[in-house]
């Protein structure tokens, strides 16, 4: 299984669409084999081309443009979103299936279905200014108890 993290110093790089730079891990065998793709330079066909080219299965970043969503998906490349942290942080709660945790999640997201950030409630307000410390309190349990949280569905 390979899941690609787009990076920018020891973090998870803000935009997938202006990454410079793509670690993958292979986690198939008995150790993880990594190595860095540059992405400098290439528009968003070719990135897409190139991550999928590579055959990654998964792909964890903070924020993608729709266009570029769409490809990966169309290539069935599962994109979870809306995460932000030290690759090494991320990577290792994605391995021991726990990255869903709030520390994880960027500001205003929420855990939604594909493990795919789905931003603020559909009201246009985030879970920061409605219904204040209620809100905020069942958000924050939606996403830390397992129980409450959705299944990632494969495509």
């Amino acid at each position: 299984m390979k899941v690609a993290i787009p990076i920018w110093g020891d973090r998870i790089s803000p935009v997938l669409d202006t990454a410079t730079r793509l670690l993958v891990v292979d986690s198939g065998g008995q150790e993880n084999v990594r190595f860095v793709v540059d992405l400098q330079g290439d528009d968003i066909v070719r990135r897409c081309a190139r991550i999928e080219k590579l055959e990654v299965g998964t792909l964890i970043c903070s924020a993608v443009s729709n266009p570029f969503h769409q490809r990966l998906l169309a290539s069935n490349i599962q994109v979870i979103q809306g995460i932000s942290g030290t690759v090494e942080d991320v990577l290792e709660a994605y391995l021991q299936g726990d990255l869903f945790q709030e520390a994880f999640l960027m500001p205003g997201c929420r855990k939604g279905r594909q493990g795919r950030c789905t931003g603020p409630a559909r009201d246009g307000r985030g879970c920061e200014n409605r219904r204040g410390k209620e809100r905020r309190r069942r958000c924050r349990q939606s996403v830390s108890n397992p129980q409450n949280s959705e299944k990632v569905e494969e495509a």
